[in-house]
């Protein structure tokens, strides 16, 4: 008897978690007894992240997705493109900055579980001030931002941080980079609209996310670099936060705003020569590579620091374009293609000449 318990609690464990994991990833080839076993069965400790016990299968229709299939085609599709392998010449620096506040925490996700509000784990929302479990490119196109730039109507997201209970939001305007991902930074066009990805998995192991193509130098704070986990202390001078840099593919397959997987519509340049990144044939068209760059304050004793996700190495994020496109399109001509290192007004310090993209009001003159 005791031997058959073993075994059965075994199959329940992993059918948990494996089936929270095909939701989370947002697949919906789950039976219906699958799902009703999972919902019903124990959670297998850390193998369930917070916030998706509970969750159905993303896949349903919804706003951009009226027939719930996961593919979001774009109207009209990018076609002709070759990955350019020229080499431009010399710049340091090819990117503007989009500087963007939170505006508030919930539990939706529009990309991962559109249209059901309260399926995620609690997510932490930068930019649009809208953004829901409803939230589709029309309706963030409509609604306000807390980005410098007022043509930023982007969505920006992350699970949130926690420290023990207590909410820790990252405080004042956050820096997003809009870099180039590739050499020819020539080559680099404005994200279409309605463009929406994730970037990371929390079901990612910590090796995955030490591993992963968008890695920089890992959790930081005060002479700590390059950790997959949280530090154990951080000193506790005033300046001193939790900061992580995590880079966003840039390389998209000019066919779809999304697909089922919210990411292999998307791809990272690969390297084709020395010191040569170039886009993928599968993904040729080079976007501007987005960088998070987020400060929490938090540090002293960080033991009971976590995400909503989980710990350190289930850190991920969401972006969901909403630009007026007049206005990006202007900051990656000037800034991007014209190899500066930009402000979100998209001027650059230290080529004065060269003018800025928007105005004082961060706007277009």
């Amino acid at each position: 008897m005791a031997e058959r318990f073993r075994s059965t609690a075994l199959m329940s464990t992993l059918l948990v978690a494996t089936v929270l994991a095909l939701v989370a990833l947002g697949l919906t080839a789950i039976p219906r007894a699958a799902r009703a076993e999972a919902a019903t069965a124990p959670a297998a400790g850390a193998a369930a992240h917070i916030g998706h016990t509970m969750a159905k299968p993303a896949l349903v229709p919804s706003g951009d997705d009226p027939d719930g299939d996961g593919y979001i085609p774009a109207n009209p599709p990018v076609t002709g493109v070759e990955p350019s392998t020229e080499i431009p010449p010399h710049r340091y620096f090819h990117e503007f900055q989009a500087n963007c506040s939170v505006t508030h925490t919930r539990p939706d996700d529009p990309i991962v579980f559109p249209g059901q509000p309260g399926a995620s784990h609690d997510h932490t929302f930068m930019g649009n001030n809208t953004t829901d479990a409803h939230s589709t490119t029309a309706s963030l196109g409509a609604g306000g931002t807390a980005c410098k730039a007022p043509g930023d109507k982007s969505a920006y997201w992350m699970p949130t941080l926690f420290n023990g209970n207590t909410e820790v939001r990252p405080e004042g305007p956050q820096t997003i980079y809009y870099k180039s991902g590739v050499t020819d930074y020539r080559s680099v066009r404005p994200f279409p609209k309605g463009l929406r990805f994730v970037v990371g998995s929390p079901m990612q192991s910590a090796a995955e996310f030490r591993g992963h193509p968008g890695w920089v130098e890992g959790w930081e704070c005060g002479e700590q670099y390059n950790n997959t986990e949280f530090p154990a202390n951080c000193p506790t001078a005033r300046d001193v936060q939790l900061n992580l840099r995590f880079q966003a593919p840039s390389c998209w397959d000019g066919k779809y705003l999304d697909t089922p997987d919210h990411q292999s519509h998307m791809a990272y340049p690969t390297a084709q020569g020395a010191n040569q990144d170039v886009c993928p044939a599968s993904h040729p068209v080079a976007l501007p590579m987005i960088e998070f760059k987020m400060a929490w304050p938090v540090n002293g004793d960080m033991s009971q620091v976590r995400l909503a996700s989980g710990t350190g190495h289930s850190f991920h994020y969401d972006f969901f374009n909403a630009w007026d496109d007049a206005t990006l399109k202007a900051l990656v001509r000037h800034c991007v293609i014209e190899g500066l290192q930009c402000d979100a007004r998209g001027y650059d310090q230290t080529h004065p000449e060269a003018g800025a993209a928007l105005d004082a009001n961060y706007e277009l003159p």
